[in-house]
């Protein structure tokens, strides 16, 4: 089962990256600018990654910027009106939308690259509980690893290496304190 599960640990001296560990490889990654935060405590918009075990649910890729994407998940084409809402008082909160929309949400269609690939994780969705947090996601990260706004990322080049082998039956594993196993 452990070949199944992705790994990741925060750095000792940087609580905003960490270290990611999928089938023998480590691959840099960064998380939120809150560092890794307890389920219990985490909130809407603290910037913290959440520790625990979590499936990874949905694939969303840009068929526009990756054409020969290979891997083992049902693929969804991120369109110009795709979002993720945000808004904990809306009945939609933690969950992939449809633009236009009065409610506050992050569109998952971005220039930046980041959302060339996103895996939500199944945080905060069975069930929903709202301000508790929302869009943690498994996606490309900016130049620098810079930290992210709770969510893990890695870098375009190490996403498509990890998901030739990543599929909808993997889980990923967030550790509270640095990798003790390197």
């Amino acid at each position: 089962m452990n070949d199944l599960i992705v790994r990741v640990y925060p750095l000792q001296k940087n609580k905003s990256k960490g270290r990611l560990f999928w089938q023998g490889v480590e691959y840099a990654c960064a998380l939120g600018k809150g560092g890794i935060l307890s389920q219990v405590n985490k909130a809407e918009g603290d910037g913290a990654t959440p520790f625990g075990l979590f499936p990874l649910r949905d694939f969303y890729y840009r068929n526009d910027k990756l054409r020969t994407l290979k891997t083992a998940f049902s693929k969804n084409i991120i369109k110009v009106n795709d979002a993720w809402c945000d808004d904990p008082k809306d009945k939609n909160y933690n969950q992939h939308i449809t633009l236009p929309s009065s409610t506050s949400y992050e569109k998952l269609f971005r220039n930046d690259g980041q959302y060339n690939v996103v895996i939500p994780l199944g945080y905060n969705d069975g069930p929903i509980i709202p301000h508790k947090g929302s869009a943690i996601f498994f996606h490309i990260a900016r130049e620098g690893l810079t930290p992210t706004k709770g969510c893990i990322a890695i870098s375009q080049e190490s996403m498509l290496a990890v998901l030739k082998t990543l599929g909808p039956n993997c889980l990923m594993r967030v550790y509270p304190s640095p990798c003790i196993e390197i």
